[in-house]
């Protein structure tokens, strides 16, 4: 009898990466079993067996995301010279990111989220708890720049940090659309040239 199941020498880590680019390029709701399975060289069965079901295996695809294609974007904010320089380095990072190679475009994080009405709300509430971090993230370093004087008193940290994740989100919109690196650059640094007026906002 033939035998079912994993295939011999089956590889979980290769596997999960092959279902994370169709979750990447397909999102959440479209990604299908049968698209899954046959990206991952396994039956349902074994999916089930191996990573506990759709839901799960999307949770850890994203984890594998964050590790790998999606990193290098926002691990410098803490540590950059400047709350200036943070901002200048995720978006000029994530110009670079979202247009690597041959990979699906844009950021999974954003793109792979599924519908909220109707949709799994476990999962909706855990791609919404990836990118409401960053944001509080980019907001913690602009509070620290107005304590280290580099921002005025007067500056409104979590509208000037709202407005730049937005940004970020929609860099990620124009990729999956086909912009260029050089295009996304130039978005970048079209936000970047609105740091002044935004810094000199008051409260």
């Amino acid at each position: 009898m033939p035998q079912r199941g994993r295939p011999r020498g089956f590889d979980r880590e290769e596997a999960l990466r092959s279902a994370m680019e169709v979750f990447w390029s397909q999102g959440y709701d479209n990604a299908s079993l049968a698209d899954l399975t046959r990206a991952m060289g396994i039956n349902a069965p074994s999916l089930y067996a191996t990573f506990g079901g759709k839901e799960t295996l999307f949770q850890e695809a994203v984890k594998l995301y964050v590790r790998t294609e999606g990193s290098g974007i926002w691990e410098q904010v803490e540590t950059a010279p400047t709350a200036r320089a943070a901002i200048k380095h995720v978006l000029h990072a994530t110009a670079e990111a979202f247009t690597r190679g041959a990979t699906p475009r844009g950021c999974m994080i954003v793109l792979a989220a599924p519908q909220m009405q109707g949709a799994n709300s476990q999962v909706c509430d855990a791609l919404k708890a990836h990118r409401q971090a960053n944001g509080c993230l980019l907001e913690r370093r602009l509070r620290r720049a107005v304590e280290e004087g580099e921002l005025p008193a007067s500056s409104d940290c979590t509208a000037i940090a709202n407005y730049y994740v937005t940004l970020q989100h929609g860099m990620s919109i124009q990729a999956r659309d086909g912009a260029s690196r050089e295009t996304l650059q130039a978005i970048a640094d079209c936000a970047m040239a609105s740091w002044n007026a935004l810094t000199s906002c008051s409260a």
